[in-house]
């Protein structure tokens, strides 16, 4: 039996399709971090949807038998050049397959498509799987990856938001930074 075939598609952040994978995205920042960055609710609405849109931003799904499997986004981050990837996720019952590598290289080549030359993103330490992933796909940490983050909630408590966070960046093609 041959695997379903995937399709890509570019959707508004609202789209009913992408509901399903927030919510489960919601459950996991509450049950990984509940409030310590202020909760998923904070987090999934940090951003005004308009940032994850053409021309600044795009947000894909792939769609196996007309459910997303999985998805993702980008928005401009801090200056024109650089692309922030947000909301990267694969429904759980869809994950081990590649998927979430894949998504981020479409928002990779989207993203340059779309001018920038840099992308950057951050993904919290009780997300081990995320922060590998990101190391494999060739992304640069902006951190010491030899030496392990906290995972307790106190200590967290105690850092600076920025040090809670493991920080990377990848320069796309015609970047000559």
């Amino acid at each position: 039996m041959t695997a379903p075939e995937l399709q890509v598609v570019r959707v508004h952040p609202e789209d009913p399709l992408a509901g399903p994978l927030f919510a489960e995205l919601a459950v996991e920042y509450d049950t990984r971090y509940g409030d310590l960055f202020g909760g998923a609710a904070e987090e999934l609405t940090r951003y005004p949807v308009e940032a994850f849109l053409p021309p600044h931003g795009e947000f894909v799904l792939l769609i196996e038998d007309g459910v997303a499997v999985a998805g993702g986004a980008f928005r401009r981050h801090a200056d024109p050049d650089t692309a922030e990837v947000k909301r990267m996720w694969t429904a759980v019952a869809h994950r081990r397959r590649g998927l979430a590598r894949r998504v981020l290289t479409l928002l990779e080549q989207r993203a340059a498509a779309a001018g920038y030359r840099r992308m950057y993103l951050t993904t919290g330490p009780r997300q081990p799987e995320a922060r590998d992933l990101y190391l494999a796909a060739g992304w640069t940490p902006l951190f010491d990856p030899a030496v392990p983050r906290p995972t307790d909630t106190e200590t967290l408590r105690a850092l600076p938001v920025a040090q809670r966070l493991y920080a990377f960046e990848k320069h796309l093609p015609g970047d000559r930074s």
